[in-house]
């Protein structure tokens, strides 16, 4: 008998390509559409250009934000009645919610419609890490889960906050593999930033934010570059799109504090992050818990050794000793000390990346991603939790 192919209503309502976007595009890309014909609802910019160069059909679809709006009612109202509509126009059997904003009004609409929601859970909620708003996220959380007939949790570390354990799935992020060369020459990103060639170089990636931990690498380096220091330290990423403060000066003034100025490379936002991975010799985790760290599978995925706090989802995705090590999270002394050991012991390095990038080919990718939420879309509520 032939399974009947489901049309999916997806719905993103970020305006910037941030981790959610980035793999919602490669869900869509790798989706076997003799099963599943996804449809995207977003509001125009980088997500809807990419997805059509996917050959995704993109439904113009504004989402406003709600909080603190005095015409959040009717702003919410008309945007979950246009979501209704054009769910109904596409003859969509699931409706996707891929970003928190866009679950709210994805559940609503499905409700209307009478149509599976699918809520993909891919952060930590304000309530996490600020307890003020603890009631309204509890709330928010119940309000979802009741909604969705299904929850996908990108870690069980975001899946824990969830009060509906027996509706969630996990599913982890995966990477497309065969854009990842761990072959890839570094020399050029040295040869850009005026790296010496044969400088030993550590790393880290993420938006220039207090809570992705630059501070605390600018002071890991500071101490490693004591004893080494011929080190050089490369962070990369900008300020989120729209933001404006004081955070990038103020790392930049600590780089002349601690005396690492003149070996630190502030690389700014980058498209691609691979020639910026390939220079380095590791890379460096030191922020905040995440709900996964696509960074990090993707250093992986380059053969790149990681040095990480062991918070978040980090110790679901790496293996301590083996891919990389995990800290206690805020000890900086037992990050300087694994990272001065991979740097002293380049062929323990060499194999703890080698080991990595097999771990993520087991694991990570974006094949195996898209079967298991196929799975989930065509009516398999099994649990794939891979962990």
């Amino acid at each position: 008998m032939t399974e009947a192919r489901k049309t999916v209503l997806f719905v993103d309502h970020a305006t910037a390509l941030g981790g959610a976007e980035h793999s919602l595009l490669l869900l869509l890309k790798h989706l076997d559409r003799t099963r599943v014909q996804p449809h995207l609802a977003a509001v125009e910019g980088p997500l809807a250009r990419q997805a059509r160069a996917l050959g995704i059909p993109v439904h113009p679809a504004p989402l406003p934000r709600l909080r603190g709006s005095p015409t959040w009612f009717w702003d919410g109202m008309q945007g979950v009645m246009s979501l209704a509509r054009l769910a109904r126009e596409v003859g969509a059997d699931v409706l996707y919610g891929n970003t928190v904003r866009a679950s709210v009004y994805t559940a609503a609409a499905a409700r209307l419609v009478r149509r599976d929601f699918i809520w993909h859970m891919r952060d930590f909620w304000l309530s996490e890490t600020e307890p003020r708003f603890v009631t309204v996220d509890r709330w928010g959380k119940r309000a979802l889960c009741a909604a969705a007939t299904h929850v996908i949790a990108n870690s069980r570390a975001t899946a824990q906050h969830l009060p509906c354990p027996g509706r969630v799935t996990v599913i982890y992020n995966g990477v497309e593999l065969s854009l990842y060369d761990p072959r890839m020459d570094g020399l050029p990103f040295r040869q850009a930033h005026s790296i010496p060639r044969d400088a030993a170089v550590v790393g880290m990636v993420g938006r220039l934010r207090p809570w992705k931990g630059q501070k605390v690498f600018l002071r890991v380096l500071a101490a490693v570059q004591a004893t080494h220091p011929d080190v050089w330290g490369v962070i990369v990423g900008g300020t989120p799109f729209g933001v404006e403060d004081a955070y990038p000066q103020e790392l930049r003034a600590l780089a002349h504090t601690l005396g690492v100025a003149d070996r630190v490379v502030f690389t700014g936002h980058l498209e691609d992050v691979r020639p910026a991975l390939a220079a380095m010799d590791l890379l460096v985790h030191p922020g905040d818990p995440e709900p996964f760290g696509r960074v990090v599978i993707e250093a992986m995925a380059m053969a790149r050794p990681v040095v990480a706090f062991a918070q978040g989802a980090l110790p679901e995705i790496l293996r301590h000793g083996q891919t990389g090590f995990l800290v206690q999270p805020g000890d900086e002394e037992e990050m300087v000390a694994h990272i001065l050991r991979l740097l002293r012991n380049p062929e323990q390095a060499r194999r703890m990346g080698e080991e990595a990038r097999r771990h993520v080919e087991a694991r990570f990718t974006a094949e195996r991603t898209a079967r298991e939420v196929e799975a989930l879309l065509l009516g398999d509520g099994r649990r794939t939790d891979r962990a």
